[in-house]
């Protein structure tokens, strides 16, 4: 076997292709630098903006300091009655919570890269129930002056508040929510006095609220409903709850959530919070859209360069099945150097999608690399005819290989059917090739020139 021409033509293929995986992977590299300059564009406007925003509210927090009275006693003395008390902050949730939206989606440019700074009106109403508060005022229960806390991810982004209406009416507004061992940020607005959790509670609100990337609401109520209208024609719906119902169109979307405790088990879960801080309130389930391109020119390059080496395979294949059929043979040089044409295809394909999208960089990229390698075939094969054919069959790959990028769900299946047909295609044609007749020929060249050592030679 080791002396067999074939075995080491197939080892010399072999290595060639070996070879040109360091060029892929420099290839895959630069992609991921390139994808990371991008990803550094987003995090500079969320530095000068705003960043992702979670919205927790409106709930009321009412301070309550609780008297305990214990029996102590010290040593032989009788026990004394001992009185402590205890201060904690008592959430209560709205009993209906409905948020309505109105997103704008503004595409904002740092060099050749973009990204997206959103802004939403955001109306809200909330119905308070006093049976939900489950407290009464005691000898052993004192309540402090309630205030109402609207708390989000990122307070930068809260432009305006231009209403705050309970029961009618007009609040003051106040920076802050107001609870002092919380990391939150937002707003909040001081009530009149503990007596307001003894009556039902109206509460409207609208404010503009301005961020990047995702935007959520965290369903407080017992029934709570959220409507979205964006002018953003690509949302990526993600979260606890997906939408009940969602129009999505080139000119934007329209998406409609619904949830109530039996779902999330929210009142369970920030109730009785004595403290709500970072590393508790942003696990709250919530409504949550990504307002973000799904896939842009590296994300969609860098699945493209995963098909490379079926490329180069298919190439590799056809020129080695060309050989073994014809009296023609191509140096290993050769093949190197149409192997190199086929990598700098995907460098091409990156440098100028950021400039003209992708789609566009596919079809120049492909048209430019399968002209090349037509010209340079021709000159190797001295024959147009046969160099067209090539060019068209790398054509006609450049085409699947846009396809299995676009259908992603069918991937599997139209991948398994090229190599297949490429498959079927070697084995029809060299169904009747006398693969030993390699080695015959060889050994017939060598006794011929008596040099034993031109047994091994590949490619005159």
């Amino acid at each position: 076997m080791p002396k067999s021409p074939l075995f080491w033509k197939i080892c010399t293929l072999a290595g060639c292709f070996c070879l040109l995986m360091l060029p892929l992977i420099m290839v895959s590299d630069l992609i991921k630098e390139r994808s990371d300059y991008r990803d550094d564009v987003a995090g500079t406007l969320r530095q000068s903006s705003a960043g992702s925003q979670k919205l927790i509210g409106p709930l009321i927090a009412v301070p309550v300091t609780e008297v305990v009275t214990t029996l102590e006693s010290n040593g032989n003395e009788a026990p004394k009655e001992i009185q402590r008390k205890k201060s904690f902050i008592r959430f209560w949730l709205p009993e209906s919570l409905m948020v309505d939206g109105k997103q704008k989606v503004e595409s904002r440019e740092i060099g050749i890269y973009e990204g997206q700074v959103w802004h939403s009106d955001i109306s809200i109403k909330a119905q308070f129930d006093p049976k939900r508060f489950g407290l009464e005022e005691s000898d052993s229960l004192q309540f402090g002056k309630p205030f109402v806390v609207i708390a989000v991810s990122d307070a930068r982004g809260i432009v305006q508040v231009r209403t705050m209406n309970i029961n009618g009416a007009e609040n003051v507004v106040e920076p802050g929510v107001g609870l002092r061992s919380s990391d939150l940020q937002g707003v909040h607005v001081p009530l009149a006095s503990a007596s307001i959790t003894q009556s039902p509670v109206s509460l409207e609100a609208s404010l503009s609220l301005n961020g990047t990337r995702t935007f959520s609401v965290v369903p407080l109520g017992r029934n709570s409903e959220m409507t979205l209208v964006s002018d953003w024609p690509h949302p990526g719906f993600m979260g606890d709850f997906l939408p009940t119902t969602r129009e999505i169109s080139p000119s934007g979307f329209q998406a409609h959530w619904q949830s109530s405790w039996f779902a999330n088990n929210i009142d369970s879960k920030i109730n009785d919070v004595l403290t709500t801080t970072n590393e508790t309130d942003w696990r709250l389930p919530a409504f949550s859209v990504n307002i973000a391109t799904p896939a842009d020119q590296y994300q969609l390059t860098d699945r493209a360069i995963k098909y490379a080496i079926l490329l180069i395979a298919l190439i590799f294949t056809s020129f080695f099945v060309f050989e073994s059929l014809t009296a023609r043979q191509m140096h290993p040089m050769e093949y190197l150097l149409v192997g190199l044409s086929l990598v700098m295809f995907y460098l091409v394909l990156l440098a100028l999608s950021e400039h003209t999208g992708f789609t566009t960089a596919w079809i120049i990229a492909s048209l430019l690399g399968t002209t090349i390698n037509g010209i340079y075939l021709q000159g190797v094969l001295k024959s147009w005819g046969i160099s067209l054919s090539f060019t068209a069959a790398l054509l006609v790959l450049y085409g699947i290989m846009w396809s299995l990028l676009n259908s992603e769900d069918n991937a599997l299946l139209l991948g398994s059917g090229v190599l297949f047909i490429a498959l079927s295609t070697v084995m029809i044609l060299t169904r009747r090739f006398d693969w030993y007749s390699l080695s015959r020929k060889s050994k017939k060249a060598a006794e011929k020139k008596d040099a034993p050592e031109d047994a091994l030679r590949l490619w005159k």
